[in-house]
């Protein structure tokens, strides 16, 4: 096992009338496109996700690498009968979860790999609308699976997954293990090594697309709000900004990242910076509280 960050991306182009499906190359000609303002920043949204991905993966130990290894490393012997080998192996599991446990005996999960799988939704708000309008109508019929198969393209988000060693159960379970190959009970030793390597944990931790590209762009937005001078191209690219932002907030509302709650208040914040902006106005500190309010949403 590898002390590696692996990665996926999934690219979700829809457009009305491409509701099931991902579309052909002739259709993707049709399909909606991102606008000009998210994609300027989608430099950045990839470095944030890079960002956490890194967080985690440091958290990696190679303790934690080397015990699953040699967990595995033990059914192996013992599927090849050798026994005494298995049990050196297993002495090298408990020794690696006891340096674990011993630097840090708060830890509940030691991480030993991390995967970062994006799915990225290009599409309008009126076009997700339309599509959760169509799953309705064929829930109302019970058309369940057809209903599945609309929603489940409707999803913005970075999924950073980690797999842990659940260190309450782990290190008991490969205790309890020699006892039994010293009793000559390979088959169960072996089964119980095997359901041990089934109990790692795999946490999720989900990060929503429209919500990070509307925090970014109020970034790029309080910059411009800021800046006293502003011309009157800065001005046209601040309200490009505010559309976008607006854009991506309704996105993360119908996509179920964000409640109606929370997004009438963060859209009353949004207007009033909206109308501070307005003309040639500047000033300092306009974005504090909308800022706090998209990263609650996280």
């Amino acid at each position: 096992m590898k002390n590696i960050v692996s990665k996926k991306l999934v690219t979700i182009v829809l457009g009305l009338g491409m509701a099931i499906s991902m579309p052909t190359w002739a259709e993707q000609k049709k399909a909606e496109e991102q606008s000009k303002t998210a994609q300027a920043v989608q430099d950045e949204v990839n470095r944030e996700s890079a960002k956490q991905a890194e967080e985690r993966r440091k958290k990696i130990t190679e303790d934690a690498i080397a015990a699953v290894q040699e967990t595995k490393n033990a059914l192996k012997l013992l599927d090849e009968k050798k026994v005494d080998e298995a049990l050196a192996a297993l002495e090298k599991v408990t020794g690696k979860l006891e340096l674990i446990v011993a630097r840090d005996p708060k830890l509940s999960l030691a991480p030993i790999d991390v995967a970062v799988s994006t799915y990225d939704l290009i599409a309008l708000p009126a076009t997700v609308k339309a599509m959760v309008k169509q799953a309705e109508n064929h829930l109302e019929d019970y058309e369940v699976q057809a209903a599945r198969k609309l929603l489940e393209n409707l999803v913005s988000e970075i999924v950073i997954s980690t797999t842990s060693i659940p260190l309450a159960t782990y290190p008991k379970a490969i205790k309890a293990i020699a006892p039994l190959i010293d009793e000559g009970k390979i088959d169960e030793a072996k089964k119980e090594l095997q359901l041990a390597l089934n109990t790692l944990v795999i946490t999720d931790k989900i990060i929503p697309l429209p919500v990070l590209r509307a925090e970014t762009l109020l970034k790029d937005a309080e910059e411009l709000s800021e800046k006293k001078d502003r011309t009157e191209e800065d001005n046209k690219k601040l309200e490009e900004l505010f559309t976008e932002i607006q854009t991506q907030l309704e996105m993360a509302e119908l996509l179920g990242y964000a409640n109606k709650k929370d997004m009438k208040a963060i859209n009353e914040e949004l207007k009033k910076i909206k109308t501070k902006s307005a003309g040639q106005k500047s000033g300092e500190g306009w974005y504090d509280k909308i800022k706090n309010q998209v990263s609650d949403l996280f």
